[in-house]
């Protein structure tokens, strides 16, 4: 069990160390795939969210919960890390969006009532949680019947190489495990490290069933016209697909 905690307690650190980096990357419009590449894809299922009680889970420095307060959610944003959620709440204090933000790890939301949440969103996280199914549990309980759970993943089945800028194939598919995440592109303050856990799809969608939710949609998006022009490292994602869109809806209750 401690070895368990001090593992997650270093994912954590890791997060916390990237922080400013981090906040430059998506704050100044670094994040290309994100913009033109995940954010449309992942928006186009969310829909009219406008009245909805929203749970963004990860929301790191809070960059799409603001997106989703902005559209007429009622949001609430959490993550295990101090310093980002410290990042989003300052921001908060300056556009008074009504965003609520915490510090929780996500296989712990007892802080939330049951069937509490009309949406829970997650954009681009879930691959890099390690307890995984209990965090889906959790999404289960919290969120109302016939609720939505909306998702980004990088896909299973490729990587990114960030200095060649190439997408490759993925080995040992079949193999779950922890992964190092190298971020150092040259459009970042500076380069840090994450932990990432490669997961099959069987695996993802086998515990979305256990816990109750049945796939309603999935995606893999493709770049938008305006990305392609301006940032040439996305037409590579016209042939391989980069990440993996998944809505979800819980459809029983919980035993």
């Amino acid at each position: 069990m401690a070895w368990f905690m001090s593992k997650a307690n270093r994912i954590v650190k890791e997060w916390d160390v990237a922080s400013e980096s981090w906040i430059d990357f998506v704050r100044q419009g670094k994040d290309y795939f994100r913009d033109e590449l995940n954010n449309p894809g992942i928006f186009y299922l969310i829909r009219n969210v406008k009245g909805l009680s929203t749970l963004d889970l990860a929301c790191g420095e809070g960059y799409n919960t603001r997106l989703l307060a902005n559209k007429g959610a009622k949001v609430v944003g959490i993550d295990s890390s101090k310093k980002l959620i410290a990042s989003a709440i300052s921001q908060e204090e300056k556009d008074h969006l009504g965003v609520e933000y915490h510090v929780l790890d996500s296989k712990d939301l007892s802080r939330f009532s049951s069937e509490s949440f009309d949406l829970v969103t997650c954009f681009m996280a879930l691959m890099d949680i390690k307890d995984y199914d209990k965090t889906i549990s959790e999404i289960a309980r919290v969120l109302k019947n016939d609720g939505r759970f909306i998702f980004s993943i990088t896909h299973p089945c490729f990587k990114y190489d960030s200095v060649n800028q190439e997408l490759e194939r993925v080995s040992k598919y079949f193999e779950a495990r922890a992964e190092k995440v190298s971020w150092n592109m040259e459009r970042l303050l500076k380069s840090f490290r994450t932990t990432s856990f490669h997961r099959t799809l069987t695996d993802y969608s086998n515990t979305l069933y256990k816990h109750g939710f049945l796939i309603r949609r999935l995606m893999e998006p493709k770049p938008t016209k305006n990305g392609l022009k301006k940032f040439p490292p996305l037409k590579q994602v016209l042939m391989t697909p980069h990440s993996l869109i998944i809505e979800t809806v819980k459809v029983c209750m919980l035993k």
